[in-house]
This record gives structure tokens, C-alpha cells and sequence, in this order.
């Protein structure tokens, strides 16, 4: 029995904090705190210091392997008679290195709050109760050793294609069958280079957050944000497997108990392209009083998998199955709120679920590429083009316009990431463009080349006072343009796009769009 605990420490997982619950009794020496960072002893300290520095040199090796390769080619280095001693010193290496990793077991084996730990943590994936689950809940290790939660196994989708959920693609040009397979093998070497491309820094760029290198520097920040949220807001954390098999980091915290209405409220966070639900955006709605369920994209924190379109929209299922089959929410009860590139699984999922009550896109945008085309080369052009429609198609404004419920944009005015020239040049935040697209859908008749100049000029205001300047300039009436489109509403009930101002003056089409780009929209004159 002592043997076999003793391996389990030894291919135990890393032990990091140790949460309490207000009910639970503090050991002697801890009374006033709600958790505490694991203490390991000196033993246990040193070896995984030295596991932890063997494991950064490796990913380091990983990432300048082909640097790597190349220069050892030039200098001789790969050939037989190097390769056998250079493959003896690895083995050796390997040797010592399993011996630090018995010798940090060892240390583990002697700490009783490891020992408690790694009981729970066998008692529960023997035995996946409640009561069980609620133990190790108040432990923070690798999510890698986490029991699942939730499996979109547990619950029939509908909504599953081939590769996973369904996307939005590309229309695909009309050709001739000759012409299609000659055009075939002309663009193949842009295909594989855009395959390379999408799955080397391009996906780093796009999702820096992926990165494994940066998540290392955050760790600290982060097992600090992770503790705020389970001591402080009662937080649970759940691991979820999406249709692909990735691991899905969530967390939640439940507000239904304080009895406030917000309370019955769910709020489904949506974070930015190195964003974690730690240190995100899950503190706006907290403040707010709703309950909310933050998550990390697949690659970030404890999600596994990569961040393609596909892999994120699988995830997004199946947080949105999670709070509908396991916390026990209606569509009707969700709003989405998403902080830049989170819009795309944010838009997805209120396309795929139009039952949703709202959704809320904080300093997002509408397609990828013009983002994309602004940071490469001009020459670089076709093949960028074709990168972002294959492989990283983030069409958060196609898949807005299938949706029928409420929405709200905040546009931040100083924002750097979603401008195609600068921060100093308003109009062009793709927000902007998002906006429009949205208004011209949705009021077509209102949205006419009058209404457009009018909405442009409001939108290139850099102040509140401005902006209200031509608001009033205009004379809008927001009594008028309420009546106006809660008449035109109820009268015939009918889903978007309105015919609402096609028998009206350009005057009252005008009111009519600065009203409603205002109702849509709220201007943030900030940088974040």
C-alpha cells in the first residue's frame, strides 16, 4: 500500500493551492484565510525546480529545432558516428531525470497534505460524486489530472457535422471541371504554404495567449486571479470535453442563491485573443450581480487542443450544453458577452442558438482579413487572403446578421488592435464596419446612402461632445423614433430585415439611423 501511494506521488500531479470553504475547519496556524499556497518541503522544492527547468529547456529546443538542425547539419554534427555518444549522454540524462522525479515522489510522500491531496484525487476518479468532486475543489493542480465534468457525449446535438459543429464557409467559385483540377494544381504550393503558415506563427500571432512561453510568465497572475474567483465569488471550476476531445477550463459562479433577479441571469464570457477567464472579463458582470461562466480558449490555461475557427466553436458548444444540461439554465436566461476576437465564438453561438436573450461584443470587429492585411506585406496579399479564408475565417459579422435577438456593441475609440491605420484614425475601427453591417441588415430602408453619411459622421466623432453636437444638429427626437419602431413592431412582428422608413422623409430616415447607431452602440473615447 505505501509503495503504491508512493507512485502515485511520484506521477502525481503538481499541487499549487489549497482552497477552503467557509464551512470547512482551517488547520492550526491558518484561521483567517480562505486558502494558502502548497509548502512544499525542501526536498519535493528543489527536484521539481530542477524537473521544471528541464521541461522550459525542452520546450525551448522544440520551438529553435529547425535553427537547431540546420546549423548542427552544417557543422557535421549529424552523421552515425556523432550521433551514438550524443544518444548516450540523452540516455543518461533521462536516467538522472527519473531519478529526480522518484526523489521529488519521495518528498511528496512525506508532506500529509500531499498525501490528502492525491487520496482525494484517486477517490474521485474511482468514485465521481458529488461529495467527492466538492474535496477536490478545494485543491488547485495540473487541470491535466482533472476528471471530466461534462462531455458533449452526455447530450444529443443536433448541430454536429463531420469535423464538429457547424461553420459558416466561404462561397466557393463556380468552375468548369477542367479548369477546376488545372486551377487545383496551380494554387498547390499556396495551399501548403498557407497550411504551414496557419499552423506555425501564424496561429501565434492570432492567439499570443496560446503561446506556452507567455503562459509560464502569467502562471503567477493567474493561479492569483483563479484563487480570487473560488475564495471570493465561491467559484467551481470544470473541466468539459468538447466533440474534438479537447479539455474546456471553465469556471462558475453561481449567483441564484442571493436571490436577486440578475442572479437568475447567466453571463457566458467570451475572452480576447490572450485573455484568460482569470484575469478577463468575468469581473464586469460579477460587479453586476449576474451569475457567469468564464472559460479559456483550447490551448489556454488548462484547455487543451489549438485555437482554430473549428476548435473554438466546438468549445463554445459545449460550454453553452454545460450551462444548459448540468447548470440548469434556459437560452432565454444567457447573454454572451465577448471581448475582441472572443466575437467570432460569441456570434457563432447566438447564430447556432437564436434563443439566447442578448449578446454584448466589447471592441470587437467584423471579418479577420482587413486585421490581417494591415500587419504582412502588400506583396503578401493573395497569399494572406487565402491563409484567413482557409484556415482562420473569423467572420463575426456574417454570423451576427443570422441573429435576431437584442445586441449591443461597445466600440472602443482608442483602440490599436482593431484599426487597419490607427488609433488616431476613428473610422477605421472595424467596429465601425460591424456596426454598419448590422444597421444595413437589419433597417435597409433606413439605411440608405443618406442615412449611411449621417451614421459615418456621428461615428467619426472623437468626443462625447461632438458626437452629441451632431446628434442635436439633426434634431432627433427620441420620443418619435421610439413610437416609430415600437408601432412598426408590433404591427407585424416580423424578423429582421425591417421595411420600417421606406414611406418616410429623408429628415425622419435620418433621425431614424442616428437614433438607432446610438441605441446599438456605446462609445468608449478609451484605449482598453
Amino acid at each position: 500500500m505505501a509503495g503504491w501511494m508512493w507512485l502515485r506521488c511520484v506521477v502525481g500531479p503538481h499541487l499549487q493551492r489549497i482552497h477552503r470553504s467557509p464551512e470547512q475547519s482551517r488547520p492550526e496556524g491558518r484561521s483567517g484565510r480562505r486558502g494558502w499556497n502548497y509548502q512544499a518541503r525542501t526536498l519535493e522544492k528543489h527536484t521539481h525546480s530542477i524537473l521544471g527547468w528541464a521541461s522550459a529547456l525542452w520546450s525551448l529546443s522544440y520551438y529553435s529545432s529547425p535553427l537547431l538542425l540546420c546549423y548542427l547539419y552544417r557543422k557535421g554534427y549529424i552523421c552515425s558516428s556523432k550521433l551514438v555518444p550524443v544518444s548516450q549522454y540523452v540516455g543518461t540524462v533521462l536516467v538522472c531525470l527519473l531519478g529526480v522525479a522518484c526523489l521529488r515522489g519521495w518528498g511528496r510522500w512525506k508532506n500529509s497534505e500531499y498525501l490528502q491531496f492525491i487520496s482525494i484525487l484517486e477517490e474521485t476518479k474511482t468514485n465521481h460524486t458529488p461529495a467527492n468532486k466538492k474535496k477536490l475543489r478545494c485543491y488547485d493542480f495540473d487541470f491535466t489530472f482533472w476528471p471530466s465534468d461534462f462531455s458533449w457525449t452526455e447530450v444529443s446535438s443536433p448541430k454536429l457535422s463531420k469535423g464538429g459543429v457547424s461553420l459558416l464557409k466561404p462561397e466557393p467559385r463556380l468552375r468548369g471541371a477542367a479548369d477546376s483540377v488545372l486551377n487545383s494544381v496551380r494554387t498547390l504550393p499556396c495551399h501548403i504554404i498557407s497550411f504551414l503558415i496557419a499552423h506555425s506563427f501564424g496561429r501565434r500571432m492570432l492567439y499570443p495567449g496560446s503561446v506556452g512561453l507567455l503562459q509560464k510568465a502569467m502562471r503567477p497572475m493567474l493561479q492569483q486571479g483563479q484563487a480570487r474567483l473560488i475564495e471570493e465569488f465561491d467559484g467551481q471550476r470544470n473541466k468539459l470535453v468538447a466533440c474534438d476531445g479537447n479539455s474546456i477550463d471553465t469556471m462558475f459562479v453561481d449567483r441564484r442563491r442571493d436571490g436577486g433577479q440578475k442572479g437568475q441571469t447567466l453571463v457566458i464570457c467570451c475572452e480576447g485573443n490572450a485573455g484568460f477567464y482569470e484575469v478577463g472579463c468575468m469581473n464586469t458582470p460579477l460587479e453586476g450581480g449576474y451569475s457567469v461562466l468564464g472559460w479559456n480558449h483550447p490551448g489556454f490555461g488548462g484547455s487543451t487542443g489549438v485555437p482554430f475557427p473549428q476548435n473554438e466553436a466546438n468549445a463554445m458548444d459545449v460550454v453553452i450544453q454545460f450551462a444548459i444540461h448540468k447548470l440548469g439554465f434556459q437560452l432565454t436566461d444567457i447573454i454572451i458577452y465577448a471581448w475582441s476576437i472572443g466575437g467570432f465564438t460569441a456570434t457563432w453561438a447566438v447564430m447556432s442558438y437564436p434563443e439566447i436573450q442578448s449578446i454584448v461584443l466589447d471592441a470587437s470587429f467584423d471579418d479577420l482579413l482587413p486585421l490581417a492585411l494591415k500587419v504582412m506585406p502588400d506583396s503578401w496579399r493573395p497569399l494572406v487572403q487565402h491563409t484567413v479564408r482557409q484556415y482562420m475565417n473569423l467572420n463575426n459579422a456574417e454570423q451576427l446578421l443570422k441573429y435576431q435577438g437584442p445586441v449591443l456593441l461597445i466600440r472602443r475609440t482608442r483602440d490599436e488592435i482593431i484599426t487597419t491605420t490607427g488609433p488616431e484614425d476613428i473610422m477605421s475601427n472595424r467596429g465601425n464596419n460591424l456596426l454598419l453591417k448590422l444597421l444595413q441588415f437589419r433597417y435597409p430602408k433606413i439605411m440608405t446612402d443618406e442615412g449611411i453619411r449621417v451614421v459615418r459622421q456621428w461615428l467619426g466623432a472623437s468626443s462625447f461632445i461632438e458626437e452629441a453636437s451632431i446628434y442635436s444638429s439633426y434634431e432627433v427626437d427620441d420620443d418619435w423614433c421610439t413610437s416609430v419602431l415600437q408601432s412598426y413592431q408590433a404591427d407585424r412582428e416580423v424578423s429582421f430585415p425591417w421595411s420600417v422608413g421606406e414611406d418616410m422623409t429623408v429628415e425622419g430616415r435620418r433621425q431614424l439611423a442616428l437614433f438607432l447607431v446610438r441605441k446599438e452602440s456605446n462609445v468608449m473615447y478609451s484605449r482598453f
